[in-house]
């Protein structure tokens, strides 16, 4: 089969490998679609993840498709069901699983290789975090359940609560969900992007008002601005990992509100909080990551419900050859058109 493998710094090719083959409660899945992600692009980017992936190793983490294979001892999936496997699955023994905090596994299991023909998926994961996809919705679609179980996992752990005024800095794909899913919840989103495509997008999305960096002076006090009374948003989620957004979040949001720090910057990185300001001002600081399997399953009836605009998301297709110029060309990105998220067919356009 043909598979997209990373080696290092900016270093993917795509290569033939051994099709998988099931072992005892595994599933071997036909990659439907496959989509691009900005955690893959970071990876790309540094050449490693310290978590997921070490190089050389089959590239790639939000998947979908169709069981062409069953282990011993599966059950609960046939060949040819349709499914979205997630990209890890936790113990459910260790401390944090006790705790209900799944995202931080002591053993958390990663499986990464979605840009790629076939896929073994690892009986954790098939026994824990493995869905079966309606007909009635896309195989890009449903692929779409990873990064958007994180974006819900974030937003539960701001407390957020319909009526409420939440700040989006950022609007990548992550950032663009955060603003969709808060605004089904009922939230008021002021969006805060970078480039002149993004203020259209992100009002596509839910955002009530947008404020483009470079057209003020003061992004803080623009952002502020739009708040009720200008006391600063009741939640704000940072989506950008940058030093300088993660100073903007806490100087944006009211006293008593909660700042999610959701991107993250390289290991080592500092940043320079108004200590008195957080003290005095009662504002609760969070950084979430990962998802857990019940945010997973949230996040997967949001999108086959159909109230998430999942096809909105989808603003490119490639085949599985093209993966390597794709990753090239996402990072000289500059704007000028709508651009989210690929979905790589390895095996031809899912359905």
């Amino acid at each position: 089969m043909q598979a997209a493998v990373l080696y290092g710094k900016e270093d993917l090719r795509v290569e033939t490998l051994a099709v998988p083959c099931a072992g005892a409660g595994e599933i071997v899945v036909k990659v439907g679609a496959a989509l691009t992600c900005g955690t893959d692009l970071k990876v790309y980017r540094r050449g490693y993840h310290a978590m997921m992936l070490q190089p050389p190793i089959p590239f790639g983490h939000e998947i979908a498709g169709v069981v062409a294979q069953i282990g011993a001892g599966v059950t609960q999936f046939a060949v040819g069901d349709r499914v979205v496997a997630l990209n890890s699955a936790p113990c459910e023994a260790c401390y944090f699983c006790s705790k209900g905090q799944q995202n931080l596994c002591a053993d958390l299991l990663f499986n990464n290789g979605a840009y790629a023909e076939y896929l073994r998926i690892p009986a954790r994961i098939v026994e824990r975090n493995t869905l079966r996809v309606p007909d009635s919705v896309r195989l890009e679609h449903a692929a779409l359940t990873e990064p958007l179980a994180c974006v819900v996992l974030g937003l539960e752990d701001t407390g957020a609560r319909a009526g409420d005024t939440m700040i989006v800095i950022g609007a990548g794909p992550i950032g663009l969900m955060f603003i969709h899913v808060a605004q089904l919840a009922g939230i008021h989103v002021v969006a805060v992007v970078k480039r002149e495509d993004q203020v259209a997008t992100a009002k596509l999305f839910g955002a009530e008002a947008v404020v483009k960096t470079d057209a003020v002076e003061d992004v803080v006090a623009a952002a502020r601005a739009l708040t009720p009374e200008g006391r600063g948003a009741d939640l704000v989620i940072e989506a950008v990992a940058t030093p300088a957004t993660w100073e903007w979040a806490v100087d944006m949001v009211r006293k008593g509100g909660v700042v999610n720090f959701f991107g993250g910057p390289p290991s080592g990185t500092k940043v320079q909080l108004d200590t008195n300001r957080l003290h005095y001002g009662d504002i609760r600081l969070r950084a979430s990551f990962h998802h857990t399997p019940a945010t997973c399953r949230r996040a997967f009836e949001l999108i086959t419900s159909g109230r998430l605009q999942a096809s909105e998301f989808i603003t490119g297709t490639a085949d599985l050859a093209e993966v390597p110029r794709l990753f090239r060309e996402m990072l000289q990105r500059t704007g000028g058109r709508r651009e989210i998220k690929t979905a790589v067919f390895p095996n031809g356009a899912a359905q």
